[in-house]
């Protein structure tokens, strides 16, 4: 019997990763919860009108980040997940969190790691003067945005290009790349080996998208 791989997402605005991931129907993995830190997330809305079970854990009800990681850890485990997708969560997390979920936590970043780890990364880029940004996805660790990285995608940066322009091609990337890259974790084709992930469905290939415009 083919058991499907559950899976919580985690959210803070309206969440047009968590879409594609819905959008995808990826056949081995089943999205269990949609959790945001906050409400008033549109994501929320979308993901209720989708059918799925959503939740918000409001940070600002707890006295500190440990106590809210603490509350967000036993909800998300009373969905006994395979795997937590932060798909825009907007949160750093404690080390007890990202320990919790050593392997079975990941996240898309919209920058080229190890490059630009942090905020307002695409301005970063265009003041850097750089040729091409990007994004990646990589499990979770304590440290921030320092994770074995699963895939990476790059678009060029084009002249005129602003911060928003920018953000725009990397976000229709990064809709691409999270579904795959979950689709690699359900089939468990990605293996962990100090601080790279081997893709076992790669061949041999390299895991990254290119945008030519």
């Amino acid at each position: 019997m083919n058991i499907k791989k559950r899976i919580v997402i985690l959210i803070s605005g309206r969440g047009s990763n968590m879409q594609a991931l819905v959008k995808a129907n990826i056949a081995q993995a089943e999205i269990v919860a949609v959790i945001s830190n906050r409400a008033e997330a549109a994501g929320l809305q979308w993901a209720t009108q989708h059918g799925l079970v959503t939740e918000a854990i409001c940070h600002h009800d707890y006295p500190g980040r440990e106590a809210f990681d603490a509350a967000l850890i036993e909800h998300i485990d009373a969905y006994q997940p395979d795997l937590v997708v932060l798909a825009g969560f907007m949160r750093i997390l404690t080390s007890e969190f990202c320990r919790h979920y050593t392997g079975k936590l990941i996240n898309i970043h919209p920058s080229l790691l190890p490059a630009f780890t942090g905020l307002h990364t695409h301005q970063r880029a265009l003041d850097s003067g750089c040729r091409v940004a990007g994004c990646t996805i990589h499990f979770v660790t304590p440290q921030l945005d320092c994770g074995p990285i699963i895939a990476q995608g790059v678009v060029p940066v084009l002249n005129g290009d602003t911060a928003d322009t920018l953000a725009h091609r990397v976000l229709e990337l990064e809709h691409q790349l999270l579904p795959q890259a979950v689709t690699d974790f359900v089939a468990g084709n990605l293996v962990i080996e100090g601080n790279r992930v081997n893709n076992l469905a790669a061949a041999g290939t390299d895991s990254a998208v290119c945008l030519k415009n």
